[in-house]
């Protein structure tokens, strides 16, 4: 079963530069975050081997928000080659990640 790659200062570029990727910015005290928690990690079995299904705790990885301009969370980027291509604010249900990720690839 696929688990979601938590991405960290040293590991992000290299994670994202390649094809398609979510990246989840979260952290462990935002309601709505724990709500999408279950839905990244069903998205990860899906999308195993052929998107990257990623997190990032805000509370440990500040910078990589302040770089990506994250001011609410949840906030998902879409990423291709390590490009954002979209962007999507709250929690949002399984189906409409899929479809995202589903038209990205």
């Amino acid at each position: 079963m696929g688990k979601y790659i938590e991405l960290k200062a040293d590991n992000f570029d290299a994670t994202v530069n390649s094809g398609i990727s979510l990246v989840d910015f979260w952290a462990p005290w935002c309601g709505p975050c724990r709500m999408l928690a279950p839905v990244i990690d069903e998205l990860a079995a899906d999308f195993e081997g052929k998107a990257n299904i990623c997190k990032v705790n805000t509370d440990e990885e500040q910078d990589l928000a302040v770089k990506y301009g994250v001011r609410s969370i949840p906030t998902i980027l879409f990423m291709k080659d390590g490009e954002v291509v979209d962007t999507m604010i709250g929690a949002s249900s399984k189906q409409a990640l899929a479809e995202k990720l589903q038209s990205l690839l």
